[in-house]
């Protein structure tokens, strides 16, 4: 027992879609499922223990541990289920990885998922929140982000042009992927003449709603590097669920995350974020958390962001690449978009992730973003750590 190194040894997804009636709930699962068990050439026999979630009130189907078995393959497996809002997938990444760190299994299989084709997500959202704090004054997700990005565009002086920039790299990107729910490229024009949701927000700034899943299996050292030629060493994960309450955010300057990567860098060893990581997947669901969280990451000086972004270090071949895989806003199935993020980076450790492929990756960061301006971070490196 006791702290174990770790790394996923496989990942799947299905492709997602907007829709999917061709499949339940139980059956969109197990095509992630089967995916990962492909990649990792194991079987269910393999796995000791099952983490998964979703937004479950957005389907309103509770203990979705249980009602899962039959695309889980949980079936007389432990098996538990983690929840913690838009950070879900993230937060299951990050469950699985000390399940298997603490020794308590050797191969955990994680699962995200949604089906936001059956739920009113911004109803679901706006009624999670206290009734009598929040809820009168928080119209969904994409007010409370509108006011963050009016926040940040206040003290720095940028505009919706500077946004529109980070949608059309991340939705350049997603051609290059063929899981993306949005394949089709657009430009700065497009966003600004889309119809605006809550300004300074446009349609094309922000992410869809998603049908899809995604899987991770994760092992301890023991048997990694046995079950993977290249297997992706996860070195450090830290997460701030900061604020109970909306109203309590310091909009404009993410804390949550600020505080988060100021923990990771520091107990990894990072100095230069900007120079050391090869590749983000960042869980950005608007354009303007392009800008204002690279920023709270460290990649960006206070301000500096949307000049850093304009100067194509963020696209594929710059200085460091975000979201080659085109990210959430071309692709959002919320209970899943986390862990995809981590499955993705752990596709460029490996060196498969195809057309999205970046050269040379030995290093890189996921995040997941929920809730009151929640924060997870995982770093994953090619080398295993000391």
């Amino acid at each position: 027992m006791g702290n174990k190194r770790v790394a996923i040894v496989g990942t799947g997804q299905t492709f997602h879609k907007s829709h999917r009636p061709d499949v339940n709930g139980q059956e969109l699962i197990n095509e992630a499922v089967a995916a990962a068990l492909k990649d990792a050439e194991l079987t269910m026999d393999d796995i000791d223990g099952i983490v998964i979630g979703n937004m479950d009130h957005f389907e309103g189907i509770n203990y979705v541990d249980c009602w899962s078995v039959d695309g889980s393959g949980g079936f007389m497996r432990p098996i538990i289920k983690l929840t913690t809002g838009g950070t879900t997938g993230s937060t299951l990444a990050i469950g699985g990885y000390h399940m298997v760190a603490s020794g308590m299994f050797e191969k955990v299989l994680i699962i995200g998922w949604e089906k936001n084709s059956e739920s009113d997500t911004t109803g679901a959202i706006t009624t999670a929140f206290d009734p009598i704090w929040d809820r009168l004054v928080f119209a969904g997700a994409i007010a409370g982000l509108a006011a963050e990005g009016q926040a940040y565009m206040h003290k720095y002086g940028i505009t919706d042009k500077d946004a529109a920039r980070v949608s059309v790299r991340d939705r350049r990107h997603a051609v290059n992927n063929p899981h993306a729910q949005l394949r089709k490229e657009i430009t700065v024009e497009e966003v600004l003449a889309s119809p605006m949701l809550s300004d300074p927000i446009h349609l094309l700034d922000v992410c869809p709603r998603t049908d899809g899943a995604c899987a991770v299996i994760m092992a301890s050292e023991d048997v990694a590097e046995k079950i993977c030629p290249v297997p992706d060493w996860i070195i450090g994960c830290a997460n701030r669920h900061t604020y109970n309450y909306v109203g309590d955010c310091n909009l404009g300057n993410i804390d949550s995350m600020r505080c988060a990567s100021a923990e990771l860098w520091e107990k990894t060893g990072i100095k230069e974020p900007r120079k050391e990581l090869d590749v983000i997947e960042l869980y950005q669901p608007y354009s303007f958390a392009g800008i204002l969280w690279i920023e709270a990451l460290g990649v960006a000086e206070p301000g500096k962001g949307s000049r850093y972004i304009w100067d194509g270090n963020t696209d594929m071949g710059g200085e460091l690449p975000i979201n080659p895989s085109g990210g959430v806003i071309a692709c959002n199935p919320i209970g899943a978009t986390g862990l995809i993020r981590c499955a993705e980076v752990a596709l460029q450790i490996q060196g498969k992730a195809d057309a999205r492929q970046v050269p040379d990756v030995n290093l890189g960061l996921s995040t997941g973003f929920g809730g009151c301006f929640w924060t997870d971070l995982i770093l994953h490196s090619k080398q295993k750590p000391e």
